[in-house]
């Protein structure tokens, strides 16, 4: 058996990739609050749409920048680049399904359950379809009740986060919820990589697919920089409540100052013909 190391470079990685995975988080829940306060069909749609790549593409990034710091003695590591990029399109795709079935759904109890269940499947459906994308030397297996165990993670960390969604409003709130579900996240992938075992048969041969640096390191400094342009996005974007005001101010300043009290009687009237 290889002796797994899920931390290669310190706290480096477990800490970049909570950041990452709580910045998505935070990112989707201020965009699913924006979709449910939007006033047309189409305002919505898209605040769903960037929230479900803001989730999705923060979970990816937290899974693979955490893998940056995997390491099994004995062996390289590689990674098959197209089961790579599916997994992080399964990640936006569950994630997509999930928000809208709370953002479209008229029973939100249901669609609650209906979009945790979903986005939580997914969760743990990158995670592995991301492990399945592992080249080495060897052969990896997994310990079903902690592989259980995470998917389980998985499922109560995404409707809990939909549950935020739909109930947190303030700022201050939506932070908070936020880290509490980046180290859910986080926890989700730490517990599936205890799943994780490897034996290790030496070899000569190259393994095929690519390093973490060569595509993953890549890969996730391009997700991660999106991550803080959408943050800028949607920092800089004006709520609903802010449209309003400005709205309402520019009706103020805009309508006719009223008559002054008595000015009607100073008027003389018009002369008789």
């Amino acid at each position: 058996m290889g002796h797994l190391d899920h931390a290669a470079y310190g706290w480096l990685t477990p800490v970049l990739s909570y950041v990452m995975a709580s910045i998505g988080a935070a990112l989707g829940l201020r965009c699913t609050v924006r979709a449910l306060a939007a006033t047309t069909g189409s305002s919505r749609r898209n605040w769903l749409l960037t929230a479900a790549s803001a989730i999705g593409t923060g979970i990816w990034t937290m899974h693979f920048v955490a893998m940056l710091g995997f390491n099994v003695t004995g062996t390289e590591i590689h990674y098959n680049v197209p089961l790579t990029i599916l997994s992080l399109l399964v990640a936006v795709l569950v994630v997509g399904a999930g928000v809208f079935a709370v953002g479209y759904g008229r029973a939100r109890g249901r669609a609650l359950v209906l979009g945790g269940l979903t986005t939580g499947l997914g969760v743990a459906s990158m995670h592995y379809l991301g492990m399945a994308a592992l080249r080495l030397h060897g052969s990896v297996s997994y310990d079903p009740l902690t592989v259980a165990l995470s998917v389980a993670i998985a499922v109560v960390a995404a409707t809990a986060a939909l549950w935020a969604a739909l109930n947190i409003k303030a700022p201050v709130a939506v932070a908070v919820a936020s880290l509490v579900m980046g180290a859910a996240v986080s926890s989700m992938h730490y517990t599936g990589m205890l799943a994780v075992a490897v034996r290790v048969v030496p070899s000569d041969q190259t393994l095929s697919g690519a390093t973490a640096m060569q595509f993953i390191f890549p890969l996730a400094v391009g997700l991660g920089s999106y991550l803080f342009i959408t943050a800028a996005f949607v920092a800089l974007s004006p709520t609903a409540d802010e449209r309003a005001a400005s709205a309402s101010a520019a009706r103020h300043l805009g309508a006719p100052a009223p008559a002054p009290a008595g000015a009607a009687s100073a008027v003389p009237p018009a002369p008789a013909r």
